[in-house]
């Protein structure tokens, strides 16, 4: 069980090498096939401009796009160029709008076992980051895996660790990162402070847990107590203190505005994430 076909997507120039070596260096090892998209965003909003200034607007909106998506494809083609010989990929350029930027993705990720892109939130990255994000998630429907600035040092990890709680989000994550899960040492099922009166009571993480091993995986269980305020605290520190190579964990369990507006693990877990996350929905 391997992932055959990647894609990881370019929406500026600026931090690119992470999630395409993580990329290449997954693909070369699966004998996948990499596909790069190269993305120029046209983000103007013409229903606020003056009077008559529209199409001036929209055609100095998509120069700047169309722009931004050749040097998108010329870092894209740089990075991929640092990569072993080995490697069988190709790049696409796609110039769009804002507004269409979820179809566009989508359409890419369908058809990819793993979406590989870099972190959705920070200084350095835009409104159409979230959007590539949500959008492979959503209406991809593909499992995608964040890499961190700091890169992903072992694309064959050996330590994992399963966020679980008990949700249909987390299962599918789960299922949707067995090539990982296969190939490693050890993979740690993660209980934060479980329910008395849920129905893995007597044995949270235990179903679960037997799937895996029947699938020769190497897995446990660890019950944790929420022991600070927010739950990706208390699975941040876990990581650290496992030196834990991998994260896989359900994506979104509340709606995407509720997250957006005060926050969940999801988003608290991205916005600093110091390992790879694969994300499922």
């Amino acid at each position: 069980m391997t992932y055959k076909s990647l894609l990881t997507i370019a929406t500026s120039p600026g931090g690119l090498l992470a999630p395409v070596s993580a990329a290449a260096q997954i693909a070369t090892r699966m004998d996948a096939h990499l596909d790069a998209l190269a993305l120029g965003v046209d983000r103007t909003q013409v229903g606020y401009s003056y009077v008559g200034s529209g199409a001036v607007l929209v055609a100095a909106a998509m120069e700047r796009a169309e722009e931004e998506a050749r040097e998108s494809e010329a870092a894209l083609n740089a990075a991929l160029g640092t990569q072993l010989p080995a490697l069988r990929s190709g790049v696409e350029t796609v110039v769009t709008q804002l507004g269409a930027l979820t179809d566009v993705v989508a359409a890419r990720a369908r058809y990819s076992d793993l979406v590989v892109l870099p972190l959705p939130y920070g200084k350095t990255r835009s409104v159409a980051d979230e959007a590539v994000t949500e959008a492979a998630l959503f209406e991809g429907m593909a499992p995608v895996l964040i890499v961190p600035e700091t890169g992903m040092p072992n694309s064959d990890p050996k330590r994992i660790v399963v966020a679980w709680n008990q949700s249909r989000e987390a299962l599918v994550a789960t299922r949707r990162s067995m090539p990982f899960l296969r190939r490693a040492d050890n993979v740690q099922i993660v209980v934060i402070d479980p329910p008395a009166h849920g129905p893995e009571r007597s044995d949270p993480g235990g179903l679960l847990c037997q799937l895996l091993v029947r699938h020769g995986i190497h897995a446990e269980v660890t019950v944790l107590a929420k022991s600070m305020p927010r739950v990706s605290d208390v699975l941040a520190r876990h990581l650290r203190d496992v030196d834990a190579e991998l994260l896989v964990m359900g994506a979104y369990g509340h709606s995407r505005f509720r997250e957006a507006i005060i926050g969940g693990a999801t988003r608290d877990l991205l916005e600093r994430a110091e390992v790879p996350v694969l994300l499922a929905h």
